[in-house]
Parts: C-alpha cells; sequence; structure tokens
C-alpha cells in the first residue's frame, strides 16, 4: 500500500513490525513452507483489509511489515494470521508429517512495533535478516561443551 488508506470518515497510515515464531522455534520454515505460506499470510491479510507490504520467513521466525487498518485491532489481525495458517498448514501438510502438532504451530505471542518515521530503516532490517542471522551463526565459534583438559 502505498501512501494512507481512507475509511469512511478517516485517513490512515498503521504500519507495524511484527515477528512471531513457531512453537518450540521449529526450524522447518525455511526449506518446505516459505513459499506457500507466504502467499497464504497475503491473502489472510487481504481478507482484514491489511496488507502485507514487507515480509521474510527465517529458517525459526518471521518479519513482516504490515499496514493494518486502525478499525482492526492489531491483536485481532495476528490472531487470525496465525490461526487461519496453522489451519492451513495442518490440513494441507499434517497428514504427511510425523510429529506435527496440527492446529498448534505457531508459539503464542508476538513481537510488534509501530513503524512511524522509519519505515525504511525497517523494510532494510527485514530484507537483511537472513544475511545477518548466517553472520551471527559464523560468529558462534564457540564449541556448546564445556572446553576440555586443566585441573577437575
Amino acid at each position: 500500500m502505498d501512501g494512507p488508506g481512507s475509511l469512511s470518515h478517516s485517513t490512515w497510515e498503521c504500519k507495524y513490525h511484527v515477528v512471531f515464531i513457531p512453537k518450540c522455534r521449529r526450524r522447518t520454515l525455511y526449506e518446505q513452507l516459505r513459499r506457500p505460506l507466504g502467499e497464504v499470510f497475503h491473502q489472510l491479510a487481504r481478507q482484514k483489509e491489511s496488507a502485507i507490504e514487507e515480509g521474510h520467513l527465517l529458517v525459526d521466525h518471521v518479519h513482516m511489515l504490515i499496514a493494518i487498518p486502525p478499525k482492526y485491532a492489531v491483536s485481532q489481525v495476528i490472531g487470525f494470521i496465525k490461526g487461519k495458517s496453522a489451519i492451513h498448514l495442518a490440513r494441507v501438510y499434517g497428514e504427511h508429517r510425523r510429529n506435527f502438532t496440527g492446529q498448534h504451530f505457531w508459539a503464542r505471542g508476538y513481537f510488534v512495533s509501530t513503524v512511524g518515521r522509519d519505515e525504511a530503516v525497517i523494510r532494510d532490517y527485514i530484507r537483511r535478516q537472513e544475511e545477518e542471522d548466517r553472520r551471527l551463526d559464523q560468529l558462534n565459534f564457540w564449541p556448546d561443551e564445556p572446553p576440555s583438559g586443566g585441573a577437575r
């Protein structure tokens, strides 16, 4: 959505940066579900008269910049998107996978921040999030176990 939206008696520009995760931070989003889930998110947002302007599905979390009209609460729209997408995943992919928890795909809660005048910064952040995650993973060169040797 370019520029402000309008309702019958108001003009609005309400954009939010939203982040949410799958339950137990399952790392399944990237390979199997990334493309179809993005399309589902866009369709569900349109049902609530909202628009996902920028989005990125990472290995274990989702970032989106979403414009939501003021007649809807952010919690209402995000709850709708998470709930309906989980139902979609359960119907389409649930019977093909073992240990799929059905309609409880997403963890409870989410992070949300108003975008305000920093929209360009948020858009850039969302676009570069995957690169940043890879960079941070490479920096994590300490092993998970304590170093062996030394006095016991």
